[in-house]
């Protein structure tokens, strides 16, 4: 005789489900919180790695165009690139950027107003990477000599502020909602195909086609503001949206709305027409097609991500999508998997053990997928163990690690547990199979038909009771309930990991500025023997040029005979070039500050490079010679 146990106070079937969903709700709030808080506004993922001219540098001459180098591709539009002068004018002819781009190397400009006068002038720009999301940043340039200016720059960081709160949101929902549709699915066709019936399962994962559906739909309307004003109101402007539809991740979005379309038959005819059916060969050839179509249709929307995410920019962009696809699929089979496993648990009193053992082989599969594909992708989008440590995307990504390692060991108590797992006797005990006095046959339709529902409601709650009893389906709804929060911390790492900047491209950019603003260790001193081939035309020219960078620059310069006394000459000339940029000769007038001293105040040295410092040093009114020599400036 099988006894079943009364529950404790306040741990009824009822209320246990409500309190793991309020326990799984919790931890959703408070994980994302945090990973919003530490977030920023918009991440950039293709960064500017160089520009001509350089940040800060000063050019003698107006130079014809300005170009930027990016890190990776992105997108550009009318007055993605703006050149203001020192007095907030357009200083570019405001035509669209040329795309200069050369094989890897990836680079747009703008040409320039002919007699652009001296000053400091700024150069804003604003793009889209070629994973969706917008970058932005501004720097100067001076012709000349710098000087004041009053330029008037958005302090806002565009993606961020109210907007891009809701669209990063709007992106999280988005997951979750894949996750909940696909892994919910794949649940009942592939492990527990008598969940079509449960109710539960039903609402699950039509939860999930309009959790995804509607963040589709939400990111569809606010690409517009999200990439550009930043406002709402601009959410509804159709010329806005045409162009939003004319872009990769616009073309992503309408493209993942169709598949949904799609998905949704799919569903009515996974809890329809496959719910009903009850011949052996028909649901087998049904369950075929539907795993067929089914698998096309989630895989196409997986790809809606990597066409237009990380995957698709990059290093081995045509490998690196469909191994994306992978990963997100086996997220879905997972971690979708999981949630539905949990709520058959909890909600539903028919699951039998050898579908959470069919899970369990399914579980397993996914994490070797997981983990083939994320070595790749890690490798990918990290690129070098200082980057893995150094970088937030490398942070992450260890914390990312460290929760799925922590998964799976509590994974390894819930597969214990599944291996113990027996199936309740589905028949009431013998003190509960007396039927009620008044039978079906005695009453009238309508209250007949009453009974039945009243019988089929007790019938269900006994044989919950019962195996809510059974301390083996006890311990593994615990275990899978901890499984399940942890996936959801898991997810929210994940979806940040999306937003966030490649270790890899943070080190390149950051190499890159760091060789665009280091200064010289210090002063370039040179010392160049002459000789000019008249009476005392030998001697030695010392140089000091100080601090030997970009901008502005002391010049001293010493002569010292071939006794090693000052010695002084009636003409001295120096000029800097640098050949590599085919710039000067620029000419220097030193001043004659005391006997063989001169000295030479603010001289200009536009860009950092080899440049050659040519020496002219005339002893006599025809003896006079030429001498040079090459520096590293900058």
């Amino acid at each position: 005789m099988t006894t079943a146990t009364a529950p404790r106070p306040g741990a009824s079937p009822i209320r246990r489900p409500f309190a793991a969903a309020a326990l799984v709700a919790a931890l959703v709030s408070l994980v994302f919180g945090l990973l919003l808080a530490g977030a920023g506004p918009a991440s950039a993922h293709a960064a500017l790695t160089g520009s001509d001219p350089r940040d800060g540098a000063v050019v003698a001459t107006a130079p014809k165009e300005v170009t930027l180098t990016f890190s990776e591709a992105i997108a550009v539009g009318d007055g993605s690139i703006r050149v203001l002068d020192p007095s907030s004018k357009r200083a570019d002819t405001g035509a669209e950027p040329k795309d200069l781009s050369d094989g890897s190397t990836v680079r747009y400009g703008v040409e320039l107003h002919s007699g652009l006068p001296d000053g400091t002038y700024t150069v804003a720009w604003q793009a889209i990477s070629a994973d969706s999301h917008p970058i932005s940043g501004a720097f100067t340039f001076s012709i000349g000599a710098p000087s004041e200016t009053t330029v008037a720059l958005p302090s806002d960081e565009v993606g961020g502020g109210p907007v891009g709160t809701v669209y990063g949101v709007a992106r999280y929902a988005a997951y979750a909602g894949f996750v909940l549709l696909v892994g919910g699915a794949a649940f009942v066709l592939g492990c527990w195909p008598r969940g079509a019936t449960a109710r539960p399962m039903q609402q699950l994962v039509v939860r999930g086609w309009i959790t995804l559906t509607a963040a589709t739909l939400v990111m569809l309307l606010l690409r517009n503001p999200y990439t550009g004003s930043g406002k709402f109101a601009d959410a509804f402007d159709l010329e806005g949206l045409q162009a939003v539809l004319d872009t990769k991740p616009g073309a992503a979005l309408v493209s993942r709305l169709l598949l949904l379309g799609a998905a949704a038959l799919f569903i009515a005819v996974l809890f329809g027409t496959y719910a009903r059916r009850e011949d052996a060969v028909e649901k087998r050839d049904l369950t075929f097609g539907l795993a067929v179509g089914g698998g096309v249709v989630a895989a196409g929307i997986a790809a809606t991500w990597a066409m237009s995410e990380h995957a698709s920019t990059g290093i081995q962009a045509e490998i690196a999508m469909p191994v994306d696809v992978l990963h997100l699929l086996a997220v879905a089979a997972w971690l979708g998997g999981l949630v539905s496993l949990l709520v058959a648990l909890y909600r539903t009193p028919d699951i039998a053990s050898d579908a959470v053992r069919r899970f369990s082989r399914v579980a397993f599969g996914s994490v070797l997928v997981l983990a083939a594909t994320g070595i790749y992708q890690s490798w990918r989008q990290v690129g070098s163990w200082s980057a893995l440590t150094g970088t937030r995307y490398g942070q992450l990504l260890i914390i990312k690690v460290a929760l799925i390692a922590v998964l799976l060991a509590v994974a390894w108590f819930s597969r214990r547990w599944t291996g113990r797992l027996t199936d309740a006797g589905s028949s009431r005990p013998p003190e509960e199979a007396a039927g009620p006095v008044e039978t079906v046959d005695d009453v009238a339709p309508e209250r007949a038909a009453q009974l039945a529902r009243q019988q089929a409601v007790l019938t269900a709650t006994k044989k919950k009771r019962i195996r809510d009893a059974d301390p083996e389906r006890s311990g593994l709804r615990r275990s899978v309930l901890a499984e399940a929060a942890i996936a959801v911390v898991l997810l929210a790492v994940t979806t940040v990991l999306t937003s966030t900047e490649p270790g890899r491209t943070e080190e390149e950019a950051a190499s890159a500025s760091t060789a665009a603003t280091t200064p010289a260790a210090g002063p370039v001193n040179l010392s160049l023997p002459f000789d000019t081939g008249g009476r005392k035309g030998k001697g030695t020219v010392r140089i000091d040029i100080d601090p030997a960078r970009t901008g502005s620059n002391e010049l001293h310069v010493w002569i010292d005979g071939s006794d090693g006394k000052p010695m002084d000459v009636p003409e001295l000339k120096v000029a800097l070039t640098l050949e590599a940029q085919e710039i000067g000769p620029l000419p220097i007038a030193p001043d004659r500050l005391a006997e063989g001293h001169w000295s030479a105040s603010g001289v200009q040295i536009p860009m950092a490079g080899e440049w050659k410092v040519d020496v002219t040093v005339r002893t006599s009114d025809i003896d006079q010679v030429t001498i040079d020599k090459n520096v590293k400036i900058g």
